[in-house]
């Protein structure tokens, strides 16, 4: 039977913290420390109402545009087109941003619809040249990407700041740009007031830009987290697709 100094040292023993513990310690620290750091940088603190927050007081409202064919167009066309952006152009009080996005697209679902179609046809010709497509679709695949752009410009509206003070200045400087409760329970208390004078910003543009024949259409939050989602996880998000319900991540309908 062990006497009491065997058990106390046992217990020492497995009390102790081993090197497996203390290894496991420093990466769970280490992970929530870079994630910390890596959220730091982001300029975004929210998204709702079909707009995008960020941490320093502004929001921003992405309109995405359809394109036109301007070399189809005949010159009288063209001169036309341009002297009415010339013209919304010369409208704006303020800026914006002008955006166009070219990312790989994955036909492979297309793919896989016409090599299905294909199978079940029953015309035996149409079934050949169904499938000849598809591996015609597939050998362009090897060798060159197939590419897909968006337009999109971003209309802000940021909020008259007060000249920040030296010791302000140094805290910024520092790093201290994290959103904080206070941040937060600001902007929605001024919500109403600042998304109104958003959304005619938001209106003029669109109206500008629909004169000279472009549709455009306002991201809704979805949409938006799911831009944003591509644009920082590219890789991520090629395999990993947002649910359709908001519900399953486990956040309000209008907020992420």
């Amino acid at each position: 039977m062990p006497d009491n100094d065997t058990l106390k040292s046992a217990k020492k023993i497995d009390d102790a913290d081993t090197p497996e513990k203390i290894e496991f310690g420093k990466t769970v620290r280490a992970q929530k420390h870079r994630q910390a750091d890596v959220q730091q940088f982001l300029p975004i603190s929210e998204i709702r109402n079909d707009t995008v927050f960020l941490k320093n007081g502004g929001m921003r409202a992405v309109l995405e545009i359809e394109a036109i064919n301007f070399n189809l167009k005949s010159e009288t066309e063209q001169q036309a087109i341009i002297a009415g952006y010339g013209a919304f152009a010369n409208t704006l009080s303020f800026p914006v941003q002008i955006v166009i996005r070219s990312y790989k697209t994955n036909i492979d679902p297309y793919l896989n619809y016409l090599e299905s179609v294909g199978q079940n046809q029953p015309n035996p010709l149409l079934k050949a040249q169904t499938l000849s497509y598809a591996q015609f679709l597939r050998q362009i695949l090897e060798t060159a990407d197939i590419m897909q752009k968006r337009f999109y410009i971003i209309i802000p509206f940021d909020e008259e700041e007060r000249k920040k003070t030296m010791v302000e200045k140094m805290f910024s400087f520092m790093g201290n740009s994290t959103d904080s409760v206070g941040k937060a329970s600001y902007r929605h208390t001024e919500f109403n007031k600042h998304n109104a004078k958003l959304k005619e910003r938001v209106e003029l543009v669109r109206t500008g830009l629909e004169n000279i024949g472009l549709r455009t259409h306002q991201l809704d939050t979805r949409q938006l987290v799911e831009v944003y989602y591509q644009i920082y996880n590219p890789l991520t998000s090629i395999s990993q697709k947002l649910p359709e319900d908001l519900e399953l991540l486990h956040i309000k309908k209008d907020v992420l």
